[in-house]
């Protein structure tokens, strides 16, 4: 696999979703890709959560990273995070 690199944008949308760049990394490398707007890609993966996120229980975590597959890299254009 290519190497995955974070867009300036994708890195300072971490921390305030909630997301880790391990997870990120993860989802790309294991689940399947679709396409997405502006000629992109994104896949998502459900994370078991069981914990509070801005004072609310969730039991799951679902991580959705958008990203570009140039030539030799992939890069991390932005990351949603969902939680349910």
């Amino acid at each position: 696999m290519k190497p995955i690199r974070f867009s300036g944008h994708a890195m300072q949308q971490l921390k305030p979703r909630g997301c880790t760049k391990e997870e990120v990394i993860h989802a790309i490398q294991t689940q399947p890709w679709q396409p997405a707007e502006l000629g992109r890609l994104e896949c998502s993966e459900d994370i078991t959560y069981n914990s509070e996120w801005n004072r609310k229980f969730y039991k799951i975590k679902r991580v959705r990273p958008i990203f570009a597959e140039e030539t030799g890299e992939i890069v991390v254009v932005t990351i949603y995070t969902y939680y349910f």
